[in-house]
């Protein structure tokens, strides 16, 4: 077992990077949405999930350019109140887009989200 032994009297520093995380970015990206124009993003985690993510909301009308560690989301063109099924489909927690697009068109329409056997 790995071990971490820390004699005191001396200063501690350095740094650490941490990586970013797909259930802060989910719903922080969900909520470009009520914004309605650019939103900056750093450090997002390139995982499917955030891809799918990415594919939702530019299939609705945002804009999404990605550089580096750096994610710029445009959503001041949404243009609809609905997810499309097939890309509602690919994971749970795309049902958490239901509040900001409520938000924004006091309504939604959207199937049931994927991706869960249960």
């Amino acid at each position: 077992m790995s071990k971490f032994i820390i004699q005191g009297g001396k200063k501690l520093e350095g740094e650490v990077k941490n990586s970013g995380s797909k259930n802060a970015a989910l719903p922080i990206l969900a909520a470009t949405i009520l914004n309605g124009g650019k939103t900056t993003l750093y450090n997002v985690p390139n995982i499917q999930d955030v891809n799918t993510m990415f594919e939702i909301l530019k299939e609705i009308g945002a804009t999404i350019t990605r550089k580096n560690n750096k994610v710029i989301i445009n959503t001041n063109k949404i243009h609809t109140y609905e997810i499309p099924d097939n890309l509602m489909r690919k994971m749970r927690s795309s049902v958490i887009l239901a509040g900001a697009i409520i938000g924004k068109y006091h309504k939604a329409k959207f199937s049931y989200p994927g991706d869960c056997d249960i």
